[in-house]
């Protein structure tokens, strides 16, 4: 139940509104996006701006750290990102996975492939326990709230 509301919790924040994304939870320490990158998230020389792979690899990699914390809203204190090969447009999967940590501060990393498979970006984030209940937040408690 808590990896569903996870799922509910990414598609109420307002932010995604602007990217049509899809976050999945495969599995303990695992997240998937799914996204398209068009003509909109370009930089003046038509590819897809810093912004689109610093979101999307941060959401993979927060999101499967997350899965690790049932009670608490992670932050994120530190984000490391490679950007390997541009993109134009097409489909791209953002693929996050937990490295270590389940204390206080977790660690995790993401990697984004383009339809080929191909890598075009890498991050690695820090994120550590906030004081914010995940219960207490809408988008989260409304997959609980559901099945009763």
């Amino acid at each position: 139940m808590h990896w569903r509301a996870l799922e509910k919790l990414y598609a109420s924040a307002p932010v995604n509104a602007l990217f049509a994304s899809k976050l999945t939870i495969v599995g303990e320490g695992h997240s998937q996006i799914r996204f398209s990158v068009d003509p909109s998230h370009h930089h003046a020389a038509g590819a897809a701006h810093g912004t689109i792979y610093f979101k999307m690899l941060d959401d993979a990699a927060f999101y499967a750290a997350n899965t690790l914390v049932s009670d608490r809203f992670l932050l994120t204190t530190a984000f490391n990102l490679h950007f390997t090969r541009p993109i134009r447009k097409g489909a791209v999967i953002a693929e996050g996975r937990w490295i270590s940590g389940r204390r206080r501060v977790l660690v995790a990393e993401a990697q984004l492939l383009d339809a080929d498979g191909e890598v075009i970006g890498r991050g690695t984030g820090t994120f550590m326990r906030s004081h914010i209940a995940l219960s207490g937040l809408q988008g989260y408690a409304s997959a609980f709230a559901r099945r009763s």
